[in-house]
């Protein structure tokens, strides 16, 4: 008789139980630590669906940023960022009739616990153990650093569900690449994440890749392999269509023009240049050398400290290098090999002030089952150089150590970012609200900001000079300017206490901060 255990096997009710688990504390993290906007994401993301819930379709009455900006306002809305995240929010509203952040945040909730679930069934592929799955869901639910963001109208929950299935389906099409199925489900999803984030389009040249790859090792023949790039391509287009034509029909192209300027940033603040003139001449080879050296270290703190929740990195690495010829996790490496270069030497300054962050959520189910997978293998390499070593008694407590430290990690995070639900106004809101009219546009540091507390439409203020704000002014009709201390460049500092003739005066109570009627010559 043989004295090894029998081997766990998942059952459809042991799924339905964790999946009930990670419901309730996925609406307990989302609510409990989000209760309303704290950033410009949020607020634009949030205001678009509360016009979309509201019948005003999408559409903006403000601008955050010049690329891609169109020559009058109110203006089609998602003409730098992508509408999925809005969209779900705005159907939550819709469905509940209710345009409050809490239902808003209902779609969220079901990422996040979506994801939860996608991390357990990779557990259990991966790892076979039953440990490995329930590990890897709690501790893609308490993420570190992620934990005060999942519930925030923001890309973070529904970008981690979708890319998380676009790269397991992808692994399904490479387990079984003659069948059509998941090159067609990849390709969907491969477009829902786009429809997330503009950098989920890398997930059509991922599957590109591998189809290439398949060939390559004559898996697939040349013909079968074409036809299997061809319908992950269809696909994608068939679920982009709707998105394509609505481009098409507001500004003539089928995606936004612009956003590449991102490659040739000299600072972040050229996403607000007015106008945005980024080019390989402007940055220059020492400009283009700097801001690589400069993502590549902060993206580089991103992963160890983000994606790795610091101790579990060194783990993940082991993890993914025992793996990389398993082609259940060729298409994860591949693509995170590829975010992160993306991020790092394509677009530095977006990827490291933000976009690698957002978009490495995607990964974090993934990262998880590696980082468990790596400290097994650790365990067991140790053990078969220390006899007194019990490797499973080793493996248990290292993985619900660092199950620990995910949960002590998230939960520092999450009450030191706490965002508290609040009906109150800030009283430099409330006070601009008493010295403009309520039809008035503004120039502002955070216009998403000030529409959802105000509904003053306008503009941010430029990344340029006194010029830059007049012309601005003519050609959007704004009448007030507001500028903060801290809050302007250099060039436009002087304008602080030494304004120009255009601009008014107009006395504020709050400190360090100027209010200026602008008047446009005719």
């Amino acid at each position: 008789m043989s004295s090894k255990a029998p081997r766990a096997v998942k059952t459809p009710r042991e799924t339905l139980l964790f999946g009930l688990i990670a419901l309730v504390l996925a609406c307990l993290i989302v609510y409990g630590f989000v209760g309303a906007p704290g950033y410009t994401d949020v607020y634009y993301h949030f205001n678009a669906a509360q016009r979309l819930a509201t019948g005003f379709g999408l559409t903006d009455t403000y601008l955050w940023t010049y690329i891609g900006a169109p020559d009058t306002l109110p203006a089609p809305s998602h003409l730098y960022w992508m509408p999925i995240t809005s969209i779900l929010a705005a159907v939550s509203m819709w469905l509940t009739g209710s345009t409050s952040y809490a239902a808003a945040q209902i779609p969220f909730a079901l990422c996040l616990a979506g994801t939860a679930l996608v991390a357990f069934q990779l557990g259990w592929r991966g790892l076979k153990h039953r440990r490995g799955a329930w590990l890897a869901g709690l501790l893609t639910l308490f993420s570190g650093f992620y934990t005060r963001y999942w519930g925030a109208i923001d890309t973070f929950a529904p970008y981690a569900l979708i890319a998380s299935l676009a790269l397991y389906a992808f692994g399904l099409a490479l387990e079984s690449p003659a069948s059509k199925r998941w090159w067609l489900i990849a390709g969907a999803l491969a477009a829902l994440a786009h429809l997330t984030r503009a950098d989920g389009l890398l997930l059509i040249g991922l599957g590109g890749l591998l189809a290439v790859w398949l060939i390559i090792e004559r898996r697939l023949t040349l013909r079968v392999g074409i036809v299997r790039g061809s319908l992950l391509l269809a696909a994608y287009l068939v679920v982009m269509l709707p998105w394509f034509a609505r481009n098409w029909i507001a500004i003539g192209s089928p995606l936004p023009l612009g956003g590449t300027q991102a490659i040739w940033f000299d600072e972040y603040d050229d996403l607000f240049s007015y106008t945005p003139d980024a080019s390989p001449s402007t940055l220059g080879l020492e400009g283009f050398i700097n801001s690589r050296r400069e993502a590549l270290v902060n993206n580089f703190a991103t992963f160890v400290a983000v994606e790795g929740l610091i101790a579990m990195s060194p783990f993940m690495l082991l993890g993914v290098w025992r793996r990389r010829r398993d082609p259940d996790w060729r298409p994860f490496w591949v693509y995170a090999l590829l975010l992160h270069v993306a991020m790092t030497f394509v677009f530095p300054y977006p990827g490291y002030r933000g976009g690698l962050f957002h978009s490495a959520a995607g990964l974090i189910p993934f990262w998880t089952v590696l980082g468990l997978a790596g400290i097994d293998d650790a365990v067991g390499w140790v053990a078969k150089h220390r006899r007194r070593w019990q490797p499973q008694v080793a493996k248990v407590l290292f993985s619900f150590g660092l199950l620990a430290l995910g949960v002590i990690l998230s939960l520092q995070t999450g009450m030191a970012g706490r965002i508290a639900a609040s009906d109150t106004i800030p009283a430099l809101y409330e006070e601009l609200q008493a010295h403009i009219p309520a039809d008035a546009r503004v120039l502002i540091n955070d216009p998403a900001a000030l529409y959802y507390f105000t509904g003053y439409g306008g503009v941010v203020i430029p990344n340029g000079d006194a010029d830059a704000v007049l012309a601005i002014a003519q050609q959007y009709a704004v009448q007030y300017l507001v500028l903060q201390a801290g809050g302007m460049t250099d060039e436009l500092a002087p304008l602080y206490d030494a304004p120009p003739a255009f601009l008014t005066p107009i006395p504020l109570t709050i400190p360090d901060v100027r209010l200026y009627a602008i008047t446009i010559s005719p």
